[in-house]
């Protein structure tokens, strides 16, 4: 794993000053603590900072074979087999390790190569025969790249945004279509950004530019397909998902230094770690954290599935109102970030770190395979939804749920009102809601008049409303996947894994995110996903001769973190302050006495703000960083 970071003049072949790349890729150095390496050729220039996980000798980057040169962040777990079929056809290779297989593989299949590639990546190929710069990011965006088109004409690439800041020419100026994103969701989608003109690449896309050519658009070389179906008995289907599952987890087992795997002892990071077990002929090192609230630790679920596996297992009690880290997340995530799972994510791989360099995580499961609750809740109301005429079902739900009370202190049977709410919806507008967290008309109320006439318009939510109304899909529950693999999971989920892992010099991989295995789920019949009220439904039947019913059927937890109770007490004065915030006065976005009156509601017990009082205060902070 690794951080990369480079030029490229499109049209003309201007030298490349190596002091241009240095700040650059020294501002990802935590990506990669194990050397560092500058190329540079008329037009162009590579910087690469390694973290040794494959050939761990070998392998120096950026490689450069002849015409050819390449950075590469991450891993390709097939390169013993492309290596084969390369070396099949003449090629002689000078290293063990998966980089010169992109070098050779670009010379004889160029862009149709990425086809080929199962792993997580995110690389740059230069070809000076061509004249060409190729960028490509994996399928499903566990890699991230960033880029941007600089006044001197060069284009800039890096890993973080940060190596982009570091370079003199990028401009900082903010955006504010990505802040009314940030605010909807927690985080800036992948076709946002917190920097005017700084683009990242989108997943499973590419971006070829070619010299003497205007910069073109990336293209999409990827994409996943809900629209087609598997047939057979559940047992069938059961053991073909279980045969992929291994396959993923076996394939990203190939190391050269320690590895192991988190393990929160839910049904993803569990059954990873039963796969995991089954293979090795060895203990399996999983690393584990607990908080010291009970309501909030789920050690003693892990502690079951490392007994049960005899694992190596490893955990560490921290403080659930552990805060100290906001800055230190704010500094790794560059753009605003309020999952506050992070803190736990950020806490679980310095853990890890301490034992291994490469730690297997459960991530993705949810998002292919239909496991959150939201995902249980839309199928149930699409079928309600079906059973009324749009315009009877708009009068009557949305006037129902107008007028009921809202209730945030209640029993969940009896917080009626936003499910009401949604019933009057579409479906789509009712799903790109619930992923939210700030909700439109709590936006309306902060945004000053002169921030709604700079958003022109854009809303948030239209990007999920249009992906579900565009997906390769066949039901609901399809669109709603489709939607959250494209813009949840990268924007989010990878974001988190990735921005925390990579802060501490750790490798995670995701053997659920195998693309092979996410097109599989996707072909699933949604029944096989959603069933009584259950989400993954055939990858716990799946599951069940390895993990105990109280894993795999008791109710999800995940890392929770109680910022609402956090600004009721330890942090309450920071919410307070926030209304008298001379940063956020200066943007002139915000009404802040409305934020002043959000603040004291929650901190009275009269609502529940937690959560967008925690995006206020990261927005502050990131802003600060990025253009105080």
């Amino acid at each position: 794993m690794c951080g990369i970071a480079g030029l490229f003049h499109p049209a003309t072949p201007k030298p490349v000053d190596p002091a241009r790349l240095r700040p650059m890729i020294a501002a990802q150095a935590h990506r990669g603590p194990d050397g560092q390496g500058i190329w540079t050729a008329p037009g162009v220039g590579f910087a690469h900072a390694r973290l040794s996980i494959i050939d761990v000798e070998g392998s120096p980057q950026p490689m450069v074979d002849g015409e050819v040169a390449v950075c590469f962040n991450g891993e390709i777990y097939n390169y013993r087999d492309l290596r084969g079929e390369l070396q099949a056809k003449g090629v002689v290779f000078r290293t063990d390790g998966d980089t010169e297989v992109l070098l050779h593989g670009w010379r004889l299949w160029g862009p149709a190569m990425l086809h080929r590639l199962v792993g997580m990546f995110a690389f740059a190929v230069h070809d000076a025969r061509a004249g060409t710069l190729f960028l490509a990011r994996d399928r499903l965006g566990v890699k991230p790249l960033h880029w941007t088109e600089l006044p001197d004409g060069a284009v800039a690439f890096a890993s973080e945004m940060k190596g982009l800041l570091a370079h003199p020419l990028v401009r900082r100026r903010p955006d504010i279509r990505a802040v009314e994103d940030y605010l909807a969701f927690g985080y800036v989608p992948d076709d946002a950004s917190i920097v005017a003109g700084i683009h990242k690449l989108p997943a499973g896309h590419f971006l070829l530019i070619e010299r003497g050519r205007s910069v073109p658009p990336p293209r999409r070389w990827w994409d996943v397909d809900f629209s087609n179906r598997e047939t057979g008995t559940a047992a069938r289907l059961g053991e073909e998902l279980l045969a992929r599952m291994r396959d993923g987890v076996t394939s990203r087992m190939v190391a050269d230094v320690p590895l192991g795997a988190f393990l929160s002892g839910g049904v993803d990071s569990s059954g990873v770690v039963a796969l995991m077990a089954e293979t090795s002929p060895r203990a399996v090192r999983t690393c584990t954290i607990g908080f010291d609230e009970a309501g909030h630790d789920e050690r003693s679920y892990a502690q079951t599935i490392a007994r049960r596996f005899a694992t190596d297992h490893v955990e560490r009690v921290v403080r659930a109102d552990d805060f100290a880290l906001i800055d230190t997340l704010v500094a790794h995530f560059d753009e605003p970030f309020a999952d506050a799972s992070a803190l736990a994510t950020y806490r679980l791989c310095e853990l890890a770190r301490e034992h291994v360099t490469v730690a297997l995580s459960g991530d993705g499961a949810d998002e292919a395979m239909a496991g959150y609750r939201r995902h249980v809740f839309h199928a149930g109301e699409e079928r309600v939804r079906g059973l009324f005429p749009a315009d009877l079902r708009s009068r009557l739900f949305g006037t129902l749920g107008r007028y009921y009370p809202k209730a945030d202190w209640a029993p969940r049977p009896l917080r009626a009102k936003t499910t009401l709410l949604a019933l009057g919806l579409d479906g789509a507008e009712a799903y790109a809601r619930a992923v939210g967290v700030t909700s439109p008309e709590m936006r309306a109320r902060l945004f000053s008049a002169e921030a709604r006439a700079a958003l022109g318009g854009h809303r948030a939510e239209d990007r999920y409303v249009a992906a579900m109304r565009d997906a390769p899909a066949r039901d609901p529950i399809d669109r709603a996947q489709y939607a959250d693999l494209k813009i949840w999971l990268p924007g989010d989920i990878l974001t988190k894994t990735d921005r925390t892992s990579m802060a501490v010099g750790l490798e995670a991989r995701e053997p659920l995110l195998d693309h092979r295995l996410v097109e599989y789920a996707a072909r699933l019949p949604a029944a096989m996903r959603v069933r009584g009220g259950q989400g993954k439904w055939l990858m716990k039947k799946a599951l069940e001769p390895y993990l105990p019913r109280d894993i795999l059927y008791r109710p999800k937890m995940g890392f929770v973190t109680p910022i609402s109770a956090w600004f009721r007490g330890a942090l309450a004065d920071e919410a307070a302050r926030l209304e008298h915030s001379g940063l956020l006065r200066e943007t002139g976005w915000f009404q802040l006495p409305e934020l002043g009156r959000i603040a004291a509601d929650h901190r009275a017990g009269r609502a529940d703000h937690g959560r967008t009082l925690w995006q206020m205060l990261m927005l502050e902070r990131s802003l600060k960083r990025l253009f105080a």
